[in-house]
């Protein structure tokens, strides 16, 4: 069993340094990539970038939820998760975080442009 030096993060900020391997997630459910894009009307500009992970390269706030959700909706993918991986990712501070749904304060983090903890 590794042990755990003092200082070094919690076991929850790793979670975002691990990938989801959504494409091979995808290819066992049978959907491409077109397919995808053909039903939700989201470029393949944007799906290729939420299946390697590049969320800088989706279009930001509100857009990007809602086309992780349908991502996640087209092949079967718990949106809960995927939005929290996303939240993880893109919010390292607020990683581990508890007493809130996954998304939502890191969202307004990023909407805002305000760090955490100024609102203490």
């Amino acid at each position: 069993m590794p042990s755990q030096k003092p200082g070094a993060p919690a076991q929850a900020f790793s979670k975002s340094n691990q990938r989801l391997d959504l494409p091979r997630f995808r290819r066992k459910t049978g959907v491409s990539l077109e397919d995808i894009a053909q039903e939700t009307k989201i470029s393949l500009l944007f799906l290729r970038a939420i299946e390697a992970e590049e969320f800088e390269k989706l279009p930001g706030g509100i857009f990007t939820t809602s086309y992780l959700r349908q991502y996640a909706a087209a092949i079967g993918y718990d949106q809960v998760e995927l939005l929290a991986h996303y939240n993880d990712c893109s919010n390292p501070h607020s990683a581990g975080a508890k007493g809130r749904p996954p998304g939502t304060q890191g969202f307004l983090d990023r909407w805002l442009k305000l760090p955490a903890l100024a609102r203490r």
